[in-house]
């Protein structure tokens, strides 16, 4: 099975972080998955959830990971990444195959 995604060391880091101090129940794998439509596009997800049948399951660096079967085609080649800045931190998803915007 082809992995769609990748994980940075950041991002491995914090999650990790959470499901050791965030009281996750063991059998609770991080659920990756992308939400509907609308004038912007796919917007990404991250939680933590129970597999079910429909799933797609497969380990990243030590986490188990679940992806809906119907998203995975939308997460092909995505990269979970993990920022912390003055003013926020969190999550973010980056798709290699995009290049970045060059501010002039």
């Amino acid at each position: 099975m082809i992995i769609p995604i990748k994980i940075t060391e950041k991002a491995e880091a914090e999650i990790k972080n959470i499901m050791a101090n965030k009281n996750i129940p063991a059998d609770y794998h991080l659920r990756v998955g992308v939400k509907g439509g609308g004038c912007g596009g796919m917007s990404y997800a991250l939680g933590f959830d129970k597999p079910k049948e429909e799933d797609q399951k497969f380990e990243l660096a030590g986490i188990p990971v679940l992806i809906e079967k119907k998203h995975y085609m939308f997460l092909m080649g995505m990269q979970i990444d993990f920022f912390e800045g003055d003013e926020a931190r969190g999550f973010t998803f980056i798709n290699p195959e995009i290049p970045k915007r060059h501010d002039v």
